[in-house]
């Protein structure tokens, strides 16, 4: 039986931002990609669902961002009649709009760096081995 092989993947760079307040990362990738759903979907167990991870998991994120801003992100309803739902308010529309534009400005403003360091790396390099849990041969991940 033949082995499928993945292809080859490019090298890429993908800045990832974290807002922090105190222990708590208030605002970052994931919950970005969050805000979205709910602002999509209207709901925060189908944002939740669509990420692939339980309401509870997502409620909490909610909250953790509700408590580090000003003004809340995001303001739920609870089920009844006609169902609950969540909408963005509008400082979570504009926290989430100026967060994406961070993301687009820092990878124009490393885009001179990032092509300097790209001859440095090896080529044909396989970059789901690094950070990933299959292991490749030659390299063992450290704990």
């Amino acid at each position: 039986m033949k082995r499928k092989t993945s292809p080859a993947r490019l090298p890429a760079l993908h800045p990832r931002f974290r807002i922090v307040c105190g222990k708590e990362i208030a605002f970052g990738p994931g919950k970005a990609d969050l805000l979205e759903l709910i602002a999509e979907t209207g709901s925060i167990g189908k944002a939740a669902s669509r990420m692939k991870m339980s309401y509870m998991r997502a409620w909490m994120l909610v909250q953790t961002m509700n408590r580090c801003f000003n003004e809340p992100l995001i303001l739920a309803t609870h089920g009844g009649e006609g169902g609950g739902g969540a909408k963005l308010t509008e400082t979570g529309r504009q926290i989430l709009a100026l967060y994406r534009q961070l993301e687009t400005r820092s990878a124009k403003a490393t885009q001179a760096t990032w092509n300097k360091m790209q001859p440095l790396l090896r080529s044909g390099f396989n970059a789901g081995s690094v950070g990933s849990k299959n292991k490749t041969r030659g390299f063992s991940p450290v704990n």
